[in-house]
């Protein structure tokens, strides 16, 4: 039971563009949190706390929408390296550069994640020896290439 549970956790975490999504939720987090702390630490608090609050929040609905929808984690990547930059100067230094960093590093991760595609296997038993390369006759060439194997990438990634 706690096999089968661990290997779905880790089957449904290598699915997606977990780590980007993680480090958008702590930045998300991170920066929407500041606005509440004391006066002393506070660089912009009240009103003018209130981009924070808001920028914090559509950063952690980012990461969360890379983690449940997979095929927007483009947008969710671009999007969140924006709000992470614009943090820097609407939200007390981008949580004094630590969300943003966090966003940024975030955004990238969305961005470049692509979905795993199966390995093309060959015949089972060749070892690529010279005997084995004797015993089979070479594949003759096809006119027509083989049709690409199917993705369930809607934006089109290619393995």
């Amino acid at each position: 039971m706690l096999l089968s549970l661990r290997r779905r956790w880790q089957r449904w975490r290598r699915s997606r563009p977990f780590w980007g999504g993680l480090f958008a939720v702590l930045a998300g987090s991170w920066i929407c949190v500041l606005p509440l702390a004391p006066l002393k630490i506070m660089l912009q608090q009240g009103v003018a706390g209130i981009p924070s609050v808001l920028m914090g929040i559509v950063m952690i609905v980012l990461g969360l929408t890379a983690w449940f929808s997979p095929p927007q984690r483009s947008l969710a990547g671009v999007l969140t390296t924006l709000i992470a930059t614009a943090a820097l100067v609407l939200s007390n230094l981008g949580g004094f550069l630590i969300g943003t960093l966090l966003g940024i590093l975030g955004g990238g991760l969305m961005f470049a994640w692509q979905p795993h595609a199966d390995r093309r296997t060959g015949k089972a038993g060749t070892t690529g020896t010279a005997e084995s390369a004797k015993a089979s006759p070479p594949p003759s060439p096809s006119p027509v290439p083989p049709p690409p194997t199917p993705h369930h990438d809607p934006q089109g990634a290619q393995p």
